[in-house]
């Protein structure tokens, strides 16, 4: 991308500011996408592209802030100093910002690479990939799929001296096989997150794919109800997901969430005797993430603020126990405990390292899932959770996979499941399938519940 760099907008943009203060934001975006339908190729292709924010902060002689802060995607310098005025227009008629701080000083030296031109990728990332899916081409199960690579560079500046800048590479691929017609269509589903495709392990989820098919040879109908269950990676990931992003630290202390109780929060309790850790840690091996806060605008998790601050591993949860909520800066301070920046990335450990092949082994009855969707809060006093399960529930009997089951509805809370859990098992580079979207670094464990609740049977597939 041929364009006035990154670096020297933010530069400029600070020093046009009239405010008292100044956030300038860049990432610029390069994208690669291939897209696969009935055993063929049908699209491919690339874009590059900016978005840049401008943050202005007018303080007055009571200490209170106004904040405005006015986005672009346009890449001509030209327009650089007309995006600040409208910036500074809307600091002065906003109202007082409740999370107002003071922005954080340098705690770090300036980004070494900050004149280094952005992050790439293009459709040859999926080269190898292609070659390989292209082979599952040739049998009789169609295949449906996409595979996406994006690598976003962010560049982030404030008038305290702040100079921040990170490449975030991320991919995905999902593949989606069907077998059979009508009413004896067998779906089923296989997904990985990836950092660069070199391990992507397509024969491998290939033939995943096919054993989960054949594993639809045989069809139960089984009515609703409470069932010990075995939830792979991917399901696991989608629930503790909702879990992460409802940990904030304001909402648990005024009561509006599932982490608070009389009088404060549930940090210090004890969920479970298993010594499950829930984490995020932006230096985590093959699932890295942005070390600072980059934000336009303010949240009950993110402050405009907080720019710059920089990130470290979290506990969520500690051997059984919650251990942190989020709070930016200002909540932090209003509530008198540490501030915590929300992680780009999930964790779960402390299993017994059971692979899901040996927990089905172990299982006398049972059901095993593929992945949900479809998820939605249906009580945030408690984070019960209702959805759908989809694309392959199997029966486990004497330690065999016997057949496929109809899809369900489950009403379920992810902070129940952690204290019901009977078995975890070993942790694994997950994709999760319902918030992939937006949220696609996981580490997940595969779980035994010994009571899910299948609250309805479902006629999705």
């Amino acid at each position: 991308m041929s364009v006035f760099p990154a670096g020297a907008v933010v530069e400029r943009a600070l020093a046009a500011s009239r405010a008292d203060e100044a956030i300038v934001i860049v990432t610029d975006a390069h994208d690669a996408s291939l897209r696969w339908a009935g055993n063929s190729m049908t699209t491919n292709g690339s874009s590059v592209s900016r978005s840049w924010s401008v943050v202005s902060i007018f303080r007055d002689a009571t200490g209170a802030a106004r904040v405005g802060s006015i986005s672009s995607t346009s890449v001509d310098p030209a327009d650089i100093e007309s995006v600040v005025r409208a910036s500074e227009e809307a600091a002065r008629t906003a109202t007082p910002a409740r999370d107002a701080i003071d922005l954080p000083l340098p705690d770090s030296p300036s980004a070494p690479d900050w004149d280094a031109a952005p992050i790439s990728t293009g459709i040859e990332v999926f080269a190898d990939f292609a070659r390989d899916l292209s082979v599952g081409f040739d049998g009789s199960d169609q295949l449906y799929g996409f595979a996406e690579h994006q690598a976003h560079t962010t560049w982030l500046g404030t008038s305290t001296g702040v100079r921040r800048r990170f490449g975030q590479p991320t991919g995905s691929v999902e593949i989606n096989g069907k077998r059979g017609a009508g009413s004896d269509l067998a779906s089923a589903w296989v997904g990985v997150g990836t950092a660069d495709f070199t391990d992507v392990d397509a024969p491998g989820l290939l033939a995943e794919l096919s054993r989960r098919l054949d594993w639809s040879k045989r069809r139960v109908d089984l009515p609703a109800g409470r069932y010990e269950t075995l939830l792979p990676p991917s399901a696991v990931a989608d629930l503790m997901i909702y879990l992460a992003w409802s940990m904030e630290g304001r909402g648990a202390h005024e009561g509006h969430n599932a982490l608070s109780r009389a009088g404060g929060t549930r940090v210090g309790e004890r969920l479970t005797e298993l010594p499950l850790t829930l984490y995020s840690d932006p230096t985590a091996a093959g699932l890295a993430y942005q070390p600072f806060v980059g934000t336009a605008s303010s949240s009950e998790s993110l402050s405009v603020f907080d720019n710059g601050l920089s990130a470290s591993r979290v506990d969520w949860i500690s051997s059984g126990v919650i251990n942190s909520l989020v709070y930016p800066r200002a909540t932090a301070a209003e509530f008198g405990t540490a501030a915590t920046v929300p992680g780009d990335n999930l964790l779960l450990e402390g299993g017994s390292g059971a692979s899901l092949d040996e927990m089905i082994a172990s299982t006398e009855r049972g059901l095993l899932l593929t992945c949900l969707w479809y998820i939605r809060e249906v009580d945030s006093a408690t984070l019960l959770l209702t959805g759908l399960t989809r694309d392959g529930v199997y029966l486990v009997e004497d330690g065999q996979v016997t057949g496929a089951v109809n899809n369900f509805r489950f009403n379920e809370s992810p902070l129940d499941l952690v204290r019901r859990a009977s078995e975890v098992g070993a942790t694994e580079i997950t994709l999760p399938r319902e918030w992939k979207d937006w949220f696609t670094r996981t580490a997940m464990p595969p779980i035994r519940i010994p009571d899910f609740h299948m609250s309805s049977v479902s006629k999705a597939t």
